[in-house]
């Protein structure tokens, strides 16, 4: 399946893929294009964070979640530490949802 659905890319994740170094900057464009033409191409992520999807570039991991018109990228990090930064991410959204 091919999307044209844009991505919702937060400043500073954009900031952080443009301060990676080339390489590593090249294969997450790479995998940035892969998840628009096939947002199902991630692994589905389960228990609190259910409805996002995780994307392996080596040691890095893209967590975004699908919505209708665009795909929102959550945070991009080391996979050592990416999950418990989205959970807080998710945790606090879920917070401020409830004000």
């Amino acid at each position: 399946m091919i999307s044209t659905r844009p991505f919702v890319l937060p400043d500073h994740i954009a900031s952080r893929i443009r301060g990676a170094h080339p390489e590593l900057k090249r294969k997450l464009r790479a995998a940035l294009g892969e998840t628009l033409k096939d947002p199902s191409s991630g692994k589905p992520l389960r228990d609190e964070l259910e409805g996002l999807r995780s994307f392996r570039v080596g040691r890095i991991r893209i967590i975004y979640r699908e919505a209708p018109a665009c795909i929102h990228i959550i945070t991009i990090g080391s996979r050592t530490t990416v999950y418990q930064e989205t959970l807080r991410l998710v945790r606090r959204d879920r917070r401020r949802s409830h004000r």
